[in-house]
């Protein structure tokens, strides 16, 4: 069932949504781009004439703190959907559901933070340091056990479950995943969002347009390489950029200076060069870097090749010779995938590369190339040079987008398509 299909006219539905969204030390909203981009599901249920019974999380609390409270962002979600929205102080309490039971048609109601509770991500918390491990699994046990009546009593709530939060799609949580099996396949359904975010991901991954290109960066080879090695047998071209460069710089022998690198990496950079080869892939990696004797946007700068840094200076970006290397691959691609920043863009005197690279991306996608920009620090980069309008999709979603590319099945996902 697709959201389209479905009509919410006398429903009520529990929509999960992602308003983990930043705040100030006033509880400012300081970036509201998660609750905007939930609006056209919320809209599209209030004007056919059903209700909504918003449930999300906020930060990773412990237990119950004001810190994490929802009622943080109640004012603003309720500027934003024109609707004054009622909230729950207790997503459990028999104050949620009596407020549950009595909406009406273009009504919504927003339960408090759903991680208030050990039941939505089913781990046990507060286990002392020196637990033994019959311990930790009764625990997890109980937990377990608990989070099958948490997730009927939010199921409860509904007459039918949307969900539109792709960037915890990745987690088999009680209110992304374990809710759907509480709705049959006619009423349970992906948002609008969730709808677009599934369809670039496979868009990219498995409908593609050659030459297909993709460029990782982040600062460790560790942390990317099942992505990496999955992206070996789709790409044509992979670009590694970031804090990776100096230790596949490092594996071949350069001289990185004081740049980060993982040592104990090397035989896997090496690897990984051995099987793009094996496999007719293009690696694409720096041959120049911006250098500095400090991490600090005020330290002294200067180019240099990528594998004659000296000692005492560390590479913060690609240098203006990889720039154009990076450019000149990217405006061949037909299919884009941008994952993390070339360097230390936070820095202003480190964004060039960030922003070159982002600038070819959009030159490509005018001359018909696809797209997709994901991963915190790119989507961040897209923004801050005001690119966003310029690719064909910027993903919401992290960690869910990351496992997607690495070919795992997604369990927020797959509880909505089975």
């Amino acid at each position: 069932m697709t959201i389209d299909q479905f009509n919410f006219a006398g429903k009520k539905a529990f929509v999960r949504v992602d308003f983990n969204v930043p705040l100030d030390e006033k509880f400012n909203i300081t970036d509201d781009t998660r609750i905007r981009a939930a609006l056209p599901t919320l809209k599209k249920i209030l004007s056919d004439g059903g209700s909504a019974i918003i449930g999300s999380h906020l930060g990773r609390p412990k237990g119950v703190t004001d810190k994490f409270s929802l009622k943080h962002i109640l004012n603003h979600v309720s500027q934003l959907l024109g609707v004054e929205v009622q909230f729950a102080n207790d997503c459990m309490g028999e104050e949620a559901a009596i407020k549950a039971a009595a909406l009406q048609p273009g009504e919504v109601l927003l339960l408090e933070n759903l991680r208030f509770y050990a039941e939505e991500e089913g781990k046990p918390r507060g286990l002392a340091d020196d637990a033994t491990d019959e311990v930790k699994a009764a625990a997890k046990k109980a937990v377990k056990e608990s989070q099958k009546e948490f997730t009927k009593k939010l199921a409860s709530y509904a007459d039918c479950y949307v969900n539109d939060a792709f960037g915890t799609a990745h987690r088999a949580h009680a209110s992304t995943a374990l809710i759907a099996k509480y709705f049959d396949k006619d009423h349970k359904m992906f948002g609008y969002l969730m709808e677009k975010e599934v369809k670039a991901v496979d868009k990219v991954m498995n409908d593609i347009r050659r030459p297909f290109t993709a460029i990782m960066g982040g600062s460790k080879v560790s942390s990317k390489i099942e992505i990496i090695e999955n992206l070996l047998s789709k790409v044509d071209n992979l670009i590694i950029a970031g804090g990776m460069t100096y230790t596949f710089t490092k594996a071949m022998g350069g001289s990185v200076g004081n740049s980060i690198c993982e040592m104990d990496k090397l035989d896997l950079a090496l690897d990984l060069i051995k099987k793009a080869k094996e496999k007719g892939v293009n690696l694409v990696l720096a041959t120049d870097a911006k250098i500095a004797d400090a991490f600090s946007n005020d330290a002294h700068t200067k180019f240099c090749p990528v594998d004659q840094i000296p000692d005492g200076w560390e590479g913060l970006d690609i240098g203006p010779e990889t720039e154009a290397l990076f450019a000149e691959v990217i405006k061949h691609s037909k299919t884009i995938l941008w994952n993390g920043p070339t360097g230390v863009f936070e820095f202003e005197n480190f964004t060039h590369g960030s922003r070159a690279v982002g600038e070819a991306i959009v030159e490509a996608t005018r001359n018909g190339a696809f797209s997709l920009v994901g991963g915190g620090d790119s989507v961040a980069c897209v923004n801050k040079f005001g690119l966003a309008n310029g690719v064909s999709y910027v993903s919401t979603g992290g960690g869910a987008l990351l496992e997607a590319i690495e070919g795992k099945v997604l369990p927020g996902i797959a509880a909505i398509s089975e």
